[in-house]
Parts: C-alpha cells; structure tokens; sequence
C-alpha cells in the first residue's frame, strides 16, 4: 500500500477496505487529506454554500438503565432527579422553538423500562396534533432496540408504528463506535452494533431518512474507527433505489468531563483539532455514498469546525436551542442564528438554512430581521 495510490483511488469513489482507511489515516498527511476530503465534497455538493438548521434537542426522559460509561445526563429508575417531560412542557419548549424560527424537534431520551410503543405513539400523535407543521426528528437505533425488547415486536414494526404516528426521520444516536468490544466496555446496556445497523436497515426499507454518527477518542482503536466506517458505507449501499438513507454523517470527539470513564482513568478525550479534521476527511474518503458530512462545532468550537469546511464537511449542524447530553460531559460551545451564519461568512462560504431533509429553507421572519438589522448598526 501507498498512500498516492489509496488518495487517488479514492477520488475515484473506490471503497477503501478499513485496513486501507487506517493505513492512510496514519501515513498522509492532513494536507494530503484535506485536499483529497474537499474534492470529494465538491463532487457531492458542488457548490460554495453551508447548510445549517434550527431545531431544539429535548428529552423525553433522562431516566436511563443503559448505564454508558460516558453519559453524566442519566439517571437510575426512582432518582429523586429522574422525571419524564409532560406535554405542557413540550408545548414550552415548541412555543420557544417556533418563536426562534425552527420547526424540528429532536427528541430523545433514555432506556426507561416502563416506557413502551403506546407512549411514544401517543406521544407522537399528541405533537403533531397540537403542532401540524412540527417536524419529529426522533429517538435513535439504541432506543427503538429498547422498545422492540419490551414490545416482543421487530425493529420494523415498531419503526411503521412511530413513522405512522408522526416520526419524520430517525437520528443516528447511540452509534459511538460500531465494535462490540468497545461497546461492551462503555455501553454495555445499549444494543450491539449489529442491531444498531440492523434498525437503520430497518428504517431505509420504511424510506426514514436517517443520519449516522460516530463517538471516537476514548477506547477504540484507528481499525475499529474504519471498519464503523465500512459498516456504515455497507448498509447505506443496500437501501432502496428510492430512500435517503443516511443523508448526513456526524462524528465528535468523546467529551470526558466527570464521566464515569475518566474517572476510571479508562479513557480521557485527547482528540486535537488536526486528529478531528483528519477524521472529517476521513469521513468523505470512506463514505463515497454519503453526501452531507456536518462539522461538530458544539464539541470542537468555531475554528476548528471553520477548517473543516475545507476537508469534506458542507454542514454546520444546529444552533441546538436546547442540548443535555453532550454538554452535560463538558461541550461548552454555543451558536445563536447570526453567529452561526457569521461563522460560515468567516470561512468563506454561504450560510443556507435547511430542513433535516436537506432542503433549502427561506430564513424566518425574524431571524431576517435580526441579518437587518445587524447590517443597519455596521452602515450607521
């Protein structure tokens, strides 16, 4: 192997086999890698535009028996801490979302044992009925493994039961790294990473849009990060003609702040930005079909995310009017609607609005007032 011949098979579009992935990711150079991850984001998405969204990532519950060695947000069934969101407070929390020009809710939770199939149906349809226009970007692989398990059903029933109840998309949660060894260390309440694949399967034949992700940096090592590359590159090359499939992939580094992990002197987050844009990369070499790869800036902050824009990533991800999870494991970072946009402006690109199923979106009433005037207080 060499690294000239791996580069240009892979501006090719060829599936690199994961022991290919390690052997570049070790041996090119990150401006090797930049230059190679950028050519194939403008094959993708030949254009000089930045999407990005508004929506709010709220709970369903923070009770959780999954016990993840990197979560500080669960807590055990009967903590005094431990609640379930009432409708009235999702109606708070949709009111607040509508009023800052969003329409999506990422809804997650945790692996409550007592909450089964009827109550996120219920749910679902008490939303939409209340919000028609609210988009349900919702739960994730590890909690629809969950529900099966307390239904007896198959991932694909429970998946038609939500989507027919109101479920726009399904959020690649709960991915972190698709190895059972490193899985069984720090998740082992989550399902496996053949069933996390499994459910994603699931979803494309339902034609869900889906999005994938990846937690590196704590465990796993450089082959295990490929081959969670190769898995996913291999369910996304059998979906439906006529489904999305994974339109967007994520990755972040493991954010260790109080986490039981760290604690354990187990794992600490050690990720630079060079290792996090060479991941970026990374991301667009392994996954030819993949179009959208979207910059972490809640986890690796503006600059870094900047220079990603230049080694694959399109996306910038959401100004997150609300998140628990990760910030709660010490991601700090904040984006309003302008600083978002100003931020893509500073790298030289064009910010664009869009919608979970990446079309463009017209900025709302009031966030065009904001760009207003923003641009009124430079002129005066």
């Amino acid at each position: 192997m060499n690294t000239n011949d791996l580069l240009h098979r892979a501006l090719q579009l060829d599936f690199l086999s994961a022991e290919e992935g390690v052997f570049l990711f070790e041996n090119a150079t990150t401006a090797e890698l930049m230059y190679v991850g950028n050519a194939l984001r403008q094959h993708h998405v030949p254009n000089n535009v930045v999407t990005w969204i508004i929506d709010r990532n709220s709970n369903t519950t923070n009770v959780c028996i999954a016990n993840c060695k990197f979560c500080n947000f669960y807590r055990r069934p009967g903590h005094a801490e431990s609640y379930i969101t009432t409708i009235e407070e999702y109606k708070q929390k949709i009111d607040e979302l509508f009023e800052y020009g969003g329409d999506q809710l990422l809804l997650q939770g945790g692996h409550h044992p007592d909450l089964g199939l009827s109550f996120y149906v219920d749910l679902f349809k008490q939303l939409k009925e209340l919000y028609p226009t609210l988009k349900l970007h919702a739960l994730g692989p590890p909690e629809i493994a969950h529900i099966t398990k307390l239904e007896k059903s198959t991932h694909y029933e429970v998946l038609k039961a939500l989507k027919e109840a109101g479920l726009d998309s399904l959020p690649g949660a709960g991915a972190e790294i698709l190895s059972d060894r490193v899985r069984r260390l720090i998740s082992k309440g989550k399902c496996g990473g053949q069933e996390w694949l499994d459910v994603m399967r699931a979803a494309h034949q339902l034609r869900l849009t889906t999005s994938a992700t990846m937690m590196f940096g704590h465990i796993e090592t450089n082959l295990e990060r490929m081959e969670h590359f190769v898995a996913l590159r291999q369910v996304q090359s059998e979906k439906p003609a006529d489904a999305k499939g994974f339109l967007a992939f994520i990755p972040w580094p493991f954010m260790d702040e109080d986490t039981i992990l760290r604690k354990l002197k187990r794992a600490r987050n050690t990720v630079t930005g060079d290792e996090y844009v060479r991941m970026i990369a990374m991301s667009r070499i392994m996954l030819p079909n993949v179009v959208n790869i979207q910059a972490s800036w809640l986890t690796v902050g503006k600059q870094v995310a900047q220079l990603c824009l230049y080694a694959g990533a399109n996306d910038f991800g959401s100004i997150m009017i609300e998140e628990n999870v990760v910030s709660a494991a010490g991601a700090n970072f904040r984006f309003t609607a302008d600083g978002i946009q100003k931020a893509i402006r500073e790298a030289g690109f064009v910010p664009q609005l869009r919608t979970q199923q990446y079309e463009y979106r017209a900025l709302p009433p009031q966030i065009r007032q904001q760009e207003l005037d923003r641009v009124a207080m430079v002129v005066d």
